[in-house]
C-alpha cells in the first residue's frame, strides 16, 4: 500500500528524480518522459470519464488503474533484476493487452467500416477520446525509446499500442456508433 504523509520532499529540486528501484535520473530522462506521459494520458482519461456512461465508463476506470500499473512498470529499470527485488515487481502482463483486444472486438461489432480517415471531434466524449489517443501514441513513442536499449517490458509497449486502438474505436462508439464521425475530405479547402 502507498502511504503519502508528505507531498513535497525537495529531493527533486536540482532536476533529478527517483525511479522505483531507488536509482536517480534526470527528470528529462527517457524513462521519466515515458511514465510522465502515461500520467498525462491517465489525466485525459479522467476527462473522458466525465462524459462516459455504461460499459465505456466502466472500461475506462479499469484502464485508468492499468495506467498506474504501467507507470510503475516503466519507472522500474533493469527487468533482469526483478526476481532479486525482494517484493513482487508490478509489470503489465499479456492478459491486460488481451482484455483491450477483446473490448475492441466487441465495440467494433456494430461499427460500419471506415471509408475515410476521421477527424477528431463529434461528441464531447469522442473529442476527448481522440485527445487521449494522441497522448497514448506519444507515450508509446516515449516508451519505445527504451525498447532500443532492451530495458522495457514488451507487454508495456503492446499495451500502449493496443490502448491507442481502443481509444480510436471507443471514439467512434461515442460518436453514436460512428454515424457522427467527421470524415476527412482530402483537399476540401483547396
Amino acid at each position: 500500500m502507498v502511504v503519502l504523509n508528505k507531498i513535497y520532499t525537495r529531493t527533486g529540486d536540482k532536476g533529478d528524480t527517483a525511479l522505483s528501484d531507488g536509482s536517480r535520473v534526470a527528470k528529462h530522462d527517457p524513462r521519466v518522459e515515458a511514465y510522465g506521459t502515461v500520467d498525462e494520458l491517465n489525466a485525459t482519461l479522467g476527462l473522458c470519464r466525465q462524459h462516459a456512461t455504461g460499459d465505456l465508463a466502466r472500461q475506462m476506470a479499469v484502464i485508468q488503474n492499468d495506467l498506474f500499473d504501467l507507470g510503475a512498470d516503466l519507472s522500474r529499470p533493469n527487468m533482469a533484476a526483478d526476481d532479486q527485488a525482494g517484493y513482487p515487481v508490478l509489470r503489465i502482463i499479456d492478459a491486460q493487452v488481451d482484455r483491450l483486444e477483446a473490448e475492441i472486438d466487441v465495440m467494433n461489432t456494430d461499427l460500419q467500416p471506415l471509408r475515410s480517415f476521421i477527424l477528431p471531434g463529434g461528441t464531447a466524449l469522442a473529442a476527448h477520446l481522440h485527445l487521449s489517443r494522441t497522448v497514448a501514441r506519444r507515450a508509446e513513442r516515449r516508451a519505445t525509446e527504451m525498447l532500443v536499449a532492451g530495458d522495457v517490458n514488451p507487454a508495456a509497449i503492446r499495451y500502449l499500442n493496443r490502448l491507442s486502438d481502443w481509444l480510436f474505436v471507443a471514439g467512434r462508439v461515442a460518436n453514436n456508433g460512428g454515424t457522427d464521425d467527421i470524415l476527412w475530405v482530402p483537399g476540401a479547402s483547396r
